[in-house]
């Protein structure tokens, strides 16, 4: 039944315009394809990550944070008490008032509430921990910008070794960050985060196997250029270099601004749109990755108007740390990553 599936969802018509198909893709005359048997090797790569972010966390990471001053905040143990783990741990880490008194029986309504505080406060992450995960993502998205540029040098229509690796790093990476999620710190949209990993590995591995190589590169590079500037205001911000924080955020929101609502609409878009009706006729390939796109400029849209309320709210000086921190780090903001990673025309 799956090889069935397989062959009618990889079907010629869907995915070539009339008159091409597999076969055209096959390696001839000096020229070279993507072909999907080479996404193996993003396996042993993302093995290699999580190896690489360990050392890199405890040898870099770590005095790097102490360097910038990171400070740890010394948070007070609950005392363990046994119905309250249990309750804590199985029914919900926020009571409600009445439920307090219920759980109140041997101490006062007012310990049981300090006690889940405070044990609401021991699950939270460290800012050593957080500042960790947004270096080591910091350092990811600038090498994969420069190697982005690198891979976009040559001309050539043919499949490039620059190329080849910077698809094969990205998918590792973007699967490194499934197999580490459960350790990672845990957000509110964690289940996101789960889809957002799925959906990028999904589409990086679909843009190689029908070789729209060249268009996906383009596309990840927009990306990445902007995203190492989040994670470094991240980092500022966890370290209190409030004002660096600020203006790097500003960066970040120029650049976004810049690269997906004009640079990705009016060149990129443009061309996978109107440039390939004028060889082919359209066929649901074209409608497929198109409307993705379009769907994407919508999160890109709408994301942006979020940005720009935070980098007002930075100019104005009207943003209180707790704030910065909510909204700056929060992973919602990079959920638009769901379609962005290896879309292409």
């Amino acid at each position: 039944m799956l090889v069935e599936l397989s062959e009618w969802f990889w079907q010629e018509r869907l995915w070539f315009p009339e008159g091409l198909g597999w076969a055209d893709l096959e390696d001839r005359d000096g020229r070279v394809y993507a072909k999907g048997r080479d996404l193996w090797v993003a396996l042993p790569i993302a093995l290699v990550f999580l190896i690489i972010r360990q050392i890199f966390e405890r040898t870099v990471a770590t005095p790097l944070a102490s360097l910038l001053g990171v400070k740890e905040t010394v948070r007070l143990k609950a005392p363990h008490i046994p119905s309250l783990e249990s309750y804590y741990c199985r029914v919900t880490k926020n009571p409600t008032q009445v439920t307090l008194v219920t759980l109140s029986t041997g101490y006062s309504e007012r310990q049981v509430q300090r006690w889940f505080r405070r044990r609401r406060n021991q699950d939270r992450p460290s800012l050593l921990k957080k500042f960790r995960e947004a270096s080591w993502r910091f350092t990811f998205y600038l090498l994969a910008f420069i190697a982005g540029l690198a891979a976009l040098i040559d001309v050539s229509t043919t499949l490039l070794p620059s190329q080849y690796w910077y698809y094969m790093i990205e998918l590792g990476f973007y699967g490194s960050l499934l197999f580490s999620v459960a350790s990672d710190v845990k957000r509110k949209d964690f289940k996101e985060q789960i889809v957002h990993h799925v959906a990028t590995i999904l589409l990086i591995s679909f843009s190689w196997c029908v070789n729209y190589i060249r268009a996906g590169t383009l596309i990840m590079l927009v990306h990445d250029s902007s995203d190492y500037f989040l994670e470094s205001a991240k980092m500022f911000n966890y370290a209190g270099w409030r004002n660096a924080c600020n203006y790097i955020f500003i960066i970040f929101a120029a650049v976004f601004i810049v690269t997906r609502l004009i640079f990705f609409p009016f060149w990129i878009i443009y061309w996978t749109w109107v440039y390939p009706v004028t060889i082919y006729p359209p066929f649901f390939g074209y409608y497929f990755f198109n409307g993705l796109l379009m769907v994407l400029q919508c999160l890109h849209i709408f994301w942006a108007v979020l940005i720009i309320r935070i980098a007002i709210r930075f100019l104005t000086n009207n943003v209180n740390r707790a704030t910065i921190e909510e909204e700056a780090e929060h992973r919602v903001l990079l959920s638009l990553l769901l379609l962005q990673r290896g879309l292409t025309e």
